[in-house]
Formats: structure tokens, C-alpha cells, sequence
């Protein structure tokens, strides 16, 4: 009898747990829904609650060192405290909804190299341990944020990667505590003054902002240095903006000001 209750605490013999979205891609703002199953094991349990919990792989920066660690940061409780049976399955609904300012991890049917997205479920059992499934998720852009990456391949701006990055951005409204970095490689009319470009946006339900940051080369008597530029972008106005002239505008002063030219 002590062994048995030593493997039920360990989680030996326990319930199970699986979760079947009924699409994995949605967009920032958006919802996913699905539904849960939970199997009974060989003994009855008191579960606690089962959550879902929206993930990704975050860059952290500790002094001199940098390391990459995994982030909850949209969690839901879909129940509360109830009794499982041996054996018996329960099914539970739900609906999750995605932050405005989830990373995108999709561009025109491609995956973004060096992004990771999950939606985990985890199923607390009383004096257990926990249960949990994983399950991939996709992020592709709003239409606003499609125009602007649409724009910039239109200037011959290429993809590199993307990574998330643990802290603020200066003068940026943000609700998370990470931001998404979708780098590129500059086209051959900027590439004299560019190593790359660097594209980050934060959404929210009224409006985009967009953040930009210039890598540049350096001179023969100056180093190379960071540009950043930001602007905001209403809803209602973004698809009666040009947006390939509004970007290359927006470099060719930001080189400019720097005494670059190109």
C-alpha cells in the first residue's frame, strides 16, 4: 500500500492529458480554440484546475552573458477544482485569446527562423506531480504589419531571423516584458550604409506601433553606430499608406542626419 500511494504521488498510473486545437494559426489579438481531453488513470484524482499558458523562447542578458529561456506570458484557467475517476475522460472546451502584442512567427508562409511558439496545458493534480501537453502554435502578422513587411521586400530588404528579447523598449507602450526583433539584410540601394535593418512592432487594440533600428556601417573616420526611429500607425489609415516611400523616407533622413548618404 505505501508503494502504490509512493507511485500515485510520483505520478505513476495518473491521468493524462491532450489538447486538439482546432487551428493552430491565429494572429496577434485573435483566439485559439480547441479542446481539451483528460483521461483518467488507474486511480481517482482530485484535480485542481487546468490552465493554458501562451509560450516562446525569450534572449535574457544577464551582465556580460546572454541565455535563452522560456516564457509564459498569457495564462488561462479553463477549470476549476473538480474529482477525476479512474478511467473516465472528461472533454473541456475552451477559448484562448492571443495578446496584441504576440510575436509573429510566420511572413508569407514561411517560418521565421529562430522563433518558437507553444501553447501548453497544464493539468494540476493534488499531492502529484503536474501534467502537461505542448503544443505548437503559429502567429502570422495582422494586415497592417503584412503592408510594412511587404514594403520592405519591395525596397529589396531580405529576411534574416527574428528572435524575441527579454526588457523595454525607451518611449514604447508595452503590456509584456519582451519584445520581438525581425531582422534584415539590407537591399543593394542600402547596402552601402547598412549592415542590417532591425524591425519590431507593438500592437495594441487602437493602433501599431512600429520600431525601427539601423545597424550602419562605419566610415573610414567613424564607427559604425544604432539608429532608431519609431512611429505610430492607426488602424483605420494604414491601408491608404505608401508604405515602401514612407520607409525609404524615413532611412535615406535617418542616414542623412548621420553624414551617410547613399
Amino acid at each position: 500500500m505505501v508503494f502504490k500511494r509512493l507511485m500515485q504521488a510520483m505520478g505513476v498510473g495518473g491521468p493524462s492529458v491532450e489538447t486538439v486545437l482546432t487551428n493552430p494559426n491565429c494572429r496577434p489579438g485573435g483566439f485559439l480554440e480547441g479542446r481539451i481531453h483528460v483521461a483518467g488513470g488507474e486511480h481517482d484524482v482530485d484535480i485542481e484546475y487546468v490552465a493554458l499558458g501562451l509560450m516562446t523562447r525569450v534572449e535574457v542578458e544577464a551582465g556580460d552573458s546572454e541565455y535563452a529561456a522560456d516564457q509564459e506570458f498569457q495564462r488561462q484557467r479553463v477549470t476549476g477544482p473538480f474529482r477525476l475517476e479512474s478511467g473516465k475522460r472528461h472533454e473541456i472546451p475552451f477559448r484562448f485569446e492571443v495578446p496584441w502584442e504576440t510575436p509573429v512567427t510566420e511572413i508569407f508562409g514561411q517560418h521565421l527562423r529562430g522563433m518558437t511558439m507553444g501553447l501548453r496545458t497544464e493539468l494540476e493534480v493534488a499531492r502529484a506531480v503536474d501534467k502537461g501537453d505542448l503544443d505548437a502554435v503559429a502567429v502570422h502578422p495582422l494586415p497592417a504589419q503584412e503592408r510594412i513587411l511587404e514594403a520592405l521586400t519591395q525596397l529589396g530588404f531580405r529576411f534574416s531571423r527574428a528572435d524575441v528579447e527579454r526588457g523595454r523598449i525607451y518611449g514604447v507602450q508595452q503590456s509584456l516584458p519582451f519584445y520581438q526583433e525581425i531582422e534584415f539584410y539590407p537591399g543593394p540601394q542600402y547596402a552601402g550604409a547598412l549592415n542590417q535593418l532591425e524591425l519590431t512592432f507593438v500592437a495594441t487594440p487602437q493602433h501599431l506601433q512600429v520600431v525601427l533600428e539601423v545597424d550602419k556601417r562605419g566610415g573610414i573616420f567613424t564607427e559604425g553606430r544604432d539608429a532608431f526611429g519609431r512611429f505610430t500607425v492607426d488602424w483605420a489609415t494604414a491601408d491608404r499608406t505608401d508604405w515602401a516611400s514612407q520607409l525609404d523616407g524615413w532611412l535615406r533622413q535617418s542616414m542623412q542626419r548621420r553624414g551617410l548618404f547613399f
